[in-house]
Formats: structure tokens, C-alpha cells, sequence
């Protein structure tokens, strides 16, 4: 039985309540072993374990597996088949949320789905220290994933009341621990695995989530106790009232438009790893710069623009010309499609040995973040603040769904890598991305008014 806390329990630090640190330094553990994955996942599949058939036979359950992916796409290479394994993995990991937020809401209750899923991911880590173990470590960590990021971000709305201004804010602090710990998790988990092997990188991420577990149980005495909802008499949740339902229909069809960012910003989780492998020079001063580096970018630069983005709001506030959310979103959605389209600029930049100078994706990481903070957080706290409590896991799960179809697409898209090449591959990306924008900017007007927050 969870045991409300009391007022002083629920104290303020930094102006926020004190179990929104807990949330967002559990969700930094959860990113430090997630990001791990991302950074090293590609690679090692392709620079290590497909290129050895004697190992790949030892790995339980994987000719079913490859004949599944080759039964719609043909016989794969090692590329594709790493790229396609990926691509399956992060839509899994996105996708899940929307079943474990189901299962937070109706069976468990949160606390408990947040606990064992991070149990599990536990596990799933420890397992990638063997080959035999590969698959069954990957489901591991995509059934933990589902239940821990169904419920943990769901629980941020219950530490405010309706109204409170301190909630507009919520979700970009939030969203700053996941980034420290996706800029801290390349660099520790790709160092030593540098140094030590992949298997010893891949244990790094896993004492990042058992530490993430242990945040969470330690920092229950700064989470309100969940709320139960009476059933009706009928012995079903009372019915959505009528905004409720118009809310939701927003959500539902700025779906698609939603699915359309996260296409592009899979790549850069996938195929952008070989592309850097492959096509960018990393020597710096006779240093090769490890790819895993460069994607905890994507966690220092939000660190960083995340502070600059909030005063940009406050300052257009003052003048009262603040952007709405739709159209923050359309912002990040452009912003990020154009910043895709500077890797096609790759061959133009070229050296001798066809590879484009470090500078290009660095300019990239750099803009695409900026674009990214007028997104990821954004919409993660259009669902989580415009679901109605009882929908709320269900609904912030559909939201991560969208990542899913998009890492899906993602891997079905890697093999238009080699046919197309990098310019015109990253060029078609770059053109989903910004068009997804610009049809959440011709929408607005629509949207606007089905997710406004009154009831009538």
C-alpha cells in the first residue's frame, strides 16, 4: 500500500517540486543505459559479432529471427541486417510504452510497472555480456523499456494541481536530466568499450539502470501516492467528458505528423553512425575520434540550449508574442529537417579521400538540437499535460509510439542508404522531416482549438 506524503515531504527545490528531481534523475540513469545502446548497438553488430558466422550460430534464437526479417526483405547483408535489428530494437523500446502505460494505468499501478521495468533492463544489460544471451537480452530491455517509460513521465502531472503555473516548465527540466544522461552515456560506455570490448561497454549501461532503480525506490517519499479511480457503478471508469474526448482527438491526428520528426531523428540513432564511420574524417591532431562520441552531443547541446530556449520564450512572453505549442513544434520539426539536410552537403565537402571534414556534423549536432528543443520536450508535455488523468500512461505511451513507426520506418528506409548514397538519402529524410512541420503550421488552427484545455 503506498502511503501519501506529507507537506514537508513535498518540499520545493529549486522551485520545482521535490519528485520531479526524482523522476527526471531516474529518467537521467534510464538514458545513461539507454544512450549506451544507441551509441554502440550498430556498431558493434556490424564491426563485430554479424562478421563471424561461428558466433552468430551461437546466438539462441537467431536463424528465426533472421528468417523473419528476411522473409519480407530478402537475403541481408551484415549491414543490413545490423541496421534492420536496430531499427526493430528502438521501435520496440518506443513502442512498448503505449502497452506498459496500459498495464501502469489498469493493473499495476505505476510504481510498481516504473520498479520492474527498470528490474528488467537491468537484467537485459548484463545479458549483452553474452553472445548466446544477444536476442534474449534485446527483449529484455525492450519489455522493461515499455513499462518504465510508460509510467515514469505519466507521474510528472500528479506533482502539480491544474493551474499551477510551475507546470508550464515541468517537462524541459525533465527533459534536461534525460539529456545529461545521454551526453554523459556515449562517452563512458564508448570509451570503455574502446578500451576494454563491447561486452564491458555494454555492462557500463547496465549499472547505469541499476543505479537508476535505485533512485527511484530511495526518492518514493517525494512522489504523492497514486490515485485510485473509483469504477463507475457499472463496474467500468466513468466516461471521458466531452473535452476530454476532443482532447484526445487532438492527440490522435497530430499523430502522423508527429511520426514524421521522429523518422529523421531515428537516422541519426542508426544509420548516421555508419555514415560517420564511413564518410567523415575523424583524425583530429593524429587522434581518431570514436563514433560513439558524437552522440552524446545530442545530450550536451540540449544541456546547454535548453536554458537558451526557455529565455527566448520568457523574452517573447514580455513582448506577448510567445509561440503556442503547435507552433513551437512546427519550429523544431523545420529546424531539425533542415539541419538532415546539411549531411547531404557531405560529398561537396569532401578531402582527397572522399570524407567530409568533422565540422559538418558538429554544425549538424549543433543546430538539429536546437530544433529538437522546441520538440521533444514540447510534445512530450502536450501529452502528458492534455490526456485525461485516467488516459494519461495510455496516451503518453501512443506518443512514444511515434518514435516506434518511425524507427520502424527508419530500418526499412537503411537500405536505400547504399542505393541512394548518403546525399540523396539524407536529402529524402530532410524532406519528410520539414514537411511534417510544415503540416503541423497549416493545421494549427484545427488543432488549436481540439486541444485547448477548458471543457467546453
Amino acid at each position: 500500500m503506498t502511503v501519501r506524503a506529507t507537506s514537508e515531504q513535498n518540499g520545493e527545490l529549486f522551485g520545482q517540486p521535490k519528485g520531479l528531481w526524482v523522476l527526471a534523475g531516474t529518467e537521467l540513469w534510464d538514458r545513461v543505459s539507454f544512450h549506451g545502446m544507441v551509441a554502440m548497438l550498430v556498431l558493434y553488430m556490424t564491426g563485430d559479432l554479424l562478421l563471424d558466422p561461428a558466433r552468430v550460430a551461437t546466438v539462441i534464437g537467431f536463424p528465426a529471427f533472421r528468417a523473419f526479417l528476411e522473409s519480407t526483405s530478402g537475403p541481408l547483408g551484415p549491414q543490413a541486417l545490423a541496421l534492420q535489428t536496430f531499427g526493430y530494437y528502438y521501435a520496440c523500446v518506443t513502442g512498448f510504452p503505449l502497452l506498459g502505460g496500459w498495464i501502469g494505468d489498469r493493473i499495476t499501478g505505476r510504481k510498481i510497472a516504473v520498479g520492474s521495468g527498470a528490474a528488467m533492463m537491468t537484467m537485459g544489460h548484463f545479458a549483452l555480456a553474452f553472445d548466446r544471451t544477444f536476442l534474449i537480452a534485446l527483449v529484455l530491455l525492450m519489455c522493461g523499456a515499455g513499462l518504465l517509460r510508460g509510467n515514469l513521465s505519466a507521474q510528472v502531472k500528479s506533482l502539480y494541481a491544474d493551474g499551477d503555473p510551475r507546470e508550464v516548465n515541468a517537462f524541459q527540466y525533465y527533459y534536461l536530466g534525460i539529456n545529461i544522461g545521454a551526453s554523459a552515456a556515449p562517452i563512458l560506455s564508448g570509451s570503455v568499450a574502446a578500451i576494454w570490448g563491447w561486452h564491458a561497454g555494454f555492462a557500463v549501461a547496465g549499472f547505469g539502470m541499476l543505479i537508476g532503480l535505485m533512485v527511484y525506490l530511495g526518492g518514493q517519499v517525494w512522489l504523492p501516492a497514486e490515485q485510485q479511480h473509483a469504477p463507475a457503478p457499472s463496474g467500468k471508469r466513468p466516461p471521458l467528458t466531452p473535452g476530454e474526448r476532443r482532447r484526445v482527438l487532438g492527440l490522435l491526428l497530430i499523430w502522423p505528423m508527429v511520426v514524421g520528426y521522429w523518422i529523421a531523428q531515428a537516422q541519426i540513432w542508426n544509420v548516421y553512425n555508419i555514415w560517420l564511420r564511413d564518410s567523415v574524417d575523424l583524425d583530429v591532431g593524429g587522434f581518431t575520434v570514436p563514433v560513439p562520441w558524437f552522440q552524446s552531443l545530442d545530450g550536451l547541446a540540449p544541456a546547454l540550449f535548453i536554458p537558451l530556449v526557455l529565455w527566448i520564450w520568457a523574452q517573447q512572453a514580455k513582448r506577448g508574442r510567445e509561440p503556442d505549442v503547435l507552433t513551437k513544434l512546427a519550429i523544431g520539426s523545420i529546424i531539425f529537417g533542415l539541419s538532415v539536410a546539411l549531411l547531404a552537403a557531405g560529398p561537396l565537402l569532401a578531402n582527397m579521400g572522399g570524407r567530409a571534414p568533422i565540422a559538418l556534423p558538429l554544425l549538424f549536432h549543433i543546430t538539429s538540437n536546437f530544433g529538437a528543443m522546441y520538440y521533444a520536450p514540447v510534445i512530450l508535455g502536450l501529452y502528458g499535460t492534455r490526456a485525461p488523468q485516467s488516459l494519461r500512461g495510455t496516451l503518453v505511451g501512443i506518443c512514444m509510439l511515434a518514435v516506434a513507426a518511425g524507427s520502424l520506418i527508419s530500418g526499412w528506409m537503411g537500405g536505400l542508404y547504399e542505393s541512394m548514397g548518403p546525399a540523396g538519402f539524407w536529402l529524402l529524410n530532410a524532406a519528410i522531416c520539414t514537411g511534417a512541420g510544415l503540416g503541423i503550421l497549416l493545421a494549427t488552427p484545427v488543432l488549436g482549438q481540439l486541444l485547448a484545455q477548458d471543457e467546453a
